[in-house]
Parts: structure tokens; sequence; C-alpha cells
């Protein structure tokens, strides 16, 4: 198999853990404490099932040695631009690409729960014909960030979305605009995040 054809049945993951955190005072939220640990190891453990994994996030930010990391190209580009910047570190490993990527945000400490919901939801199966599975809070609102996509249709979206200097721009949303998605509904608290210091003391 060259490593141009997507292995049906795996999955990668990308963890985007960048950001300026600015309603949290400008902290390095990936560090952030949550039960005894940093929001970054529980986004972690969420992305177990991948085969393997890369973390989007600053160089003063510690990552365990055997996930693969970058930064978005600019610096806090966002997370159209952090996914951008994962899926090509990916692409730049020797094994072939995997069939479905796991997007998560590192500000989503209960979502590892869910995680083989979107597994299961068809999105690896064969003769499923959907995009990928996105997982929706308790308002209905999807949350992009906690997702798995099939990846040649995201590579699809990411060039669509490209700028003079090849750079993907744009919101989630307008992002993944067209794809079909499959709806998982959240459970308790998977689909909340940590945005602000009230946010860490619910989550805590």
């Amino acid at each position: 198999m060259s490593t141009d054809e997507p292995r049906a049945g795996t999955i990668d993951a990308v963890v985007l853990a960048g950001g300026r955190a600015e309603r949290l005072g400008g902290v390095s939220k990936p560090d952030v404490l949550v039960a005894g640990r940093r929001l970054l190891d529980h986004a972690m453990t969420a992305a177990a099932r991948a085969r393997r994994v890369v973390v989007v996030a600053p160089e003063n930010v510690a990552v365990p040695d055997r996930v693969l990391r970058t930064v978005e190209d600019p610096p806090f580009g966002g997370p159209v631009a952090g996914l951008a910047a994962g899926i090509a570190e990916l692409d730049r490993a020797p094994e072939a690409p995997a069939g479905s990527v796991l997007v998560l945000a590192c500000d989503a400490p209960h979502v590892a729960s869910a995680v083989p919901r979107l597994l299961a939801a068809g999105v690896q199966a064969d003769g499923d014909d959907s995009d990928g599975a996105v997982l929706v809070d308790r308002e209905g609102r999807a949350q992009w960030l906690t997702a798995v996509y099939r990846l040649p249709r995201l590579r699809e979206r990411l060039t669509a979305r490209q700028d003079d200097a090849g750079r993907p721009g744009g919101s989630m949303r307008s992002l993944v605009a067209g794809l079909r998605l499959i709806e998982v509904p959240a459970r308790g608290r998977e689909a909340d995040d940590v945005d602000t210091p009230e946010d860490v003391a619910r989550a805590r």
C-alpha cells in the first residue's frame, strides 16, 4: 500500500492545544489541572484508541514522548490552522495515513467517554457513506472539535479553504459545511469545555 492510500479501519488523532486562553488570564490552558491531571493529559486519554496522535501546541507545553507534535502556522492561527498543521504532521510520518482522524480540543476534560460512541457511529464501518461523526451538546450545538472525520473528505475541505499563501482559514463551521456528519448526543458533562475560571472550578 502506498503512503497516499488511507488505511481503512484505522484512526489517527489530532489534539488541538494551542490558543491564547485570554479568558483564563493567558495561562497555558493545556497545563491547567483538573482532577489532578493536566487538561492535555485528559485529552490524551480520550485519544488512546488512535494509532498515532499529533498534539498541536506551543513549544513550552510538555507532551508525552510517544506522540508527534507541531504548531499551527501562523501561531495562534485558530483551530482550522491547527488542524491543518496536525494533519500535515501525520503526513510526514512513514506509515500510511489512517482512514479517519479523531479531532479533539484539549479543553474538554470529560470527553473520553464519548469517543467510543463517535467511533461506533458508522465512521469506520464498511459501506458507511457518512463523512464522520460529531458530538452534539445538550443545546443541540455541534462540537466540531470533538469529532471523527474521514480523512480524504477533510483534506478536500482544507484544500478548498486555502488562501494565496496555501494556509487554510475560516472557522471550523465553514470548514465542515457540506460534510455528512452523524450527530452523537453528549451525555452528562462530555461536551463541557474549560474557557473561564468558573469553568475550571466546575470541572474540578
